[in-house]
C-alpha cells in the first residue's frame, strides 16, 4: 500500500480528496496500483465529512509516515508551501503541485532537491489547470526543436475581454460581472494585472528552453488599460484582443518571455478563445503548431491534472530525467522587450494622419464604426519597440491606446 498527502483542503484540495476517492478502486485497477489516502494537512477542523479522520495539523505527521509516497501540494503561495514542499522532499517523498507561484519562483531548487533524494517534483496543475501541457512538452515532444510557446493562460481575464467583445463592455463592467459569477477573486490583482499568466509562462519557458525564467525577469502588461474602443478596432483589424503569455527563441540564441495583450488576427486559433477556457499552441520544426484547449482552472479541472500527476509520481521507479531545468545566474539569456522586433496597434488624437505617415513610413490605418473625428487608429511597420515609442513622441498628440500585434 501507497499512501498519499494531501497539504490544503481549499477549493483544488478538496476537489482533489473527492476525485480521488470517487476514482479510487478504477485508479488502482487499470494502473495496478494500490493507493489510500492517509492524510489531509489543513488548520482549519472539517468535522462531517466522509474522511474526516484523515485531518492532520501538523507536517510531521506526514514526514515520519515512511507509506507516505506522494504528496499533493495545493495550498498556494510561498510561506508555508515553499519549506513543507522542501522537507517533503528532503525525506525521499514524491511531492506534486498546482501552485504556480511555488513553480515561478523555486522551482530550480525543488527539482535538483528532489534529484538528490531520489523522488519527484511534478507540477503539471500549475500551468493550464485540466490541460495537459507539461507533459507533451517533456514527452510527446521532446524530439522537436520547440521555437515559440503562446497561450491565454488566464481564464478571468479571457472571460472579461469576451464580454468586452462581444457585449460591448467596458473593463470595470466585465470585471464586475466575472467577481458576481465567482471567476475572479474580490483583489483581482494576480489576474488582470498579468502576474497570474506571468508565472505560467515561466514555468513553461523553463521546461522549453532549460533555464529558470524567473517573474522578474518577464515584461508583464496587464488589460487594465484595455478599453472597448481598442476591441472594436481589433475586430474591424480582423481580430480580436486577448491576454498572451509567451516565449519564443530568437536568432541569436536569447529568448523573448512577455505577457501583454495583444491583437491576435483570425487565422490564429486563439483569437477563437472566449470566455473561461484556456489555450496553449506550441510551435516547433516537426510539427509546425498544435494547439491545447480546455478549461484552465476550477476545482476538478485542477484537480483532475493534480490526481494524474500522483498517479504518474506512483508509477516511477527513478527521478524524471526530463521535467527538468537548471537554476540560472542571471538573465542574460533573456532579450530586452524593448529591443525586440514588434508591429504595435496605436490609437491617437490630436495627431495628424500626414505626420503619422511620415514619421511611421506606411503604416495601416485602421477605420471602425462611431470613431471620434480627431481619433486616428493605425498598425505600425514592424521594428523595435524603443523605436516605436520614439517614433510615437514624435506624432504630437495622445496616445489613447497601444497593444502588441502578435507574430509568432
Amino acid at each position: 500500500m501507497t499512501k498519499i498527502a494531501v497539504m490544503g483542503h481549499g477549493v483544488v484540495g478538496s476537489g482533489t480528496v473527492e476525485l480521488f476517492l470517487r476514482n479510487r478502486d478504477m485508479i488502482n485497477r487499470k494502473n495496478k496500483l494500490d493507493l489510500e489516502l492517509g492524510y489531509i494537512l489543513d488548520i482549519r477542523d472539517f468535522p462531517g465529512l466522509p474522511y474526516s479522520d484523515k485531518f492532520t495539523k501538523s507536517i510531521d505527521d506526514i514526514l515520519n509516515d515512511d507509506d507516505v509516497k506522494i504528496v499533493a501540494e495545493v495550498m498556494g503561495g510561498l510561506k508555508y508551501a515553499y519549506g513543507f514542499v522542501k522537507q517533503c522532499l528532503e525525506h525521499g517523498k514524491s511531492v506534486v503541485t498546482s501552485n504556480k507561484e511555488l513553480v515561478a519562483e523555486k522551482g530550480a531548487e525543488l527539482l535538483k532537491t528532489a534529484k538528490e533524494h531520489g523522488c519527484n517534483f511534478l507540477f503539471e496543475a500549475s500551468t493550464g489547470g485540466a490541460i495537459p501541457i507539461i507533459r507533451p512538452l517533456h514527452r510527446c515532444l521532446a524530439g522537436n526543436d520547440i521555437t515559440a510557446v503562446a497561450g491565454i493562460l488566464n481564464g478571468t481575464t479571457n472571460f472579461i475581454l469576451t464580454k468586452m467583445i462581444n457585449e460591448n463592455m467596458q473593463l470595470d463592467e466585465a470585471l464586475s460581472l466575472a467577481q458576481r459569477l465567482g471567476y475572479a477573486e474580490k483583489d483581482p490583482t494576480a489576474d488582470i494585472e498579468g502576474h497570474d499568466a506571468c508565472r505560467k509562462i515561466c514555468i513553461l519557458s523553463s521546461l522549453v528552453f532549460g533555464r529558470h525564467v524567473y517573474p522578474k525577469w518577464v515584461y508583464c502588461e496587464g488589460i487594465t488599460k484595455i478599453t472597448a474602443e481598442d476591441v472594436r478596432y481589433a475586430d474591424a483589424w480582423g481580430g480580436a484582443v486577448k491576454l498572451i503569455g509567451f516565449v519564443k527563441k530568437l536568432p541569436d540564441g536569447k529568448i523573448l518571455p512577455e505577457v501583454r495583450p495583444a491583437f491576435v488576427c483570425r487565422a490564429n486559433q486563439l483569437s477563437y478563445i472566449d470566455d473561461v477556457f484556456n489555450g496553449i499552441m506550441v510551435y516547433g520544426d516537426g510539427f509546425d503548431q498544435v494547439m491545447f484547449y480546455g478549461r484552465g482552472a476550477g476545482k476538478f479541472p485542477t484537480a483532475s491534472a493534480v490526481l494524474g500527476d500522483i498517479i504518474d509520481a506512483a508509477k516511477m521507479k527513478s527521478t524524471s530525467v526530463s521535467q527538468t531545468w537548471e537554476d540560472s545566474a542571471d538573465n542574460s539569456f533573456i532579450e530586452d522587450h524593448l529591443d525586440a522586433e514588434i508591429s504595435m496597434y496605436v490609437r491617437m488624437d490630436g495627431a495628424k494622419r500626414e505626420d503619422i505617415e511620415s514619421i511611421f513610413n506606411t503604416p495601416e490605418f485602421l477605420s471602425c464604426e462611431n470613431a471620434p473625428e480627431n481619433e486616428i487608429a493605425f498598425i505600425t511597420p514592424k521594428m523595435q519597440e524603443r523605436l516605436i515609442d520614439e517614433k510615437l513622441g514624435e506624432c504630437g498628440g495622445n496616445v489613447l491606446g497601444r497593444i502588441m500585434v502578435l507574430d509568432l
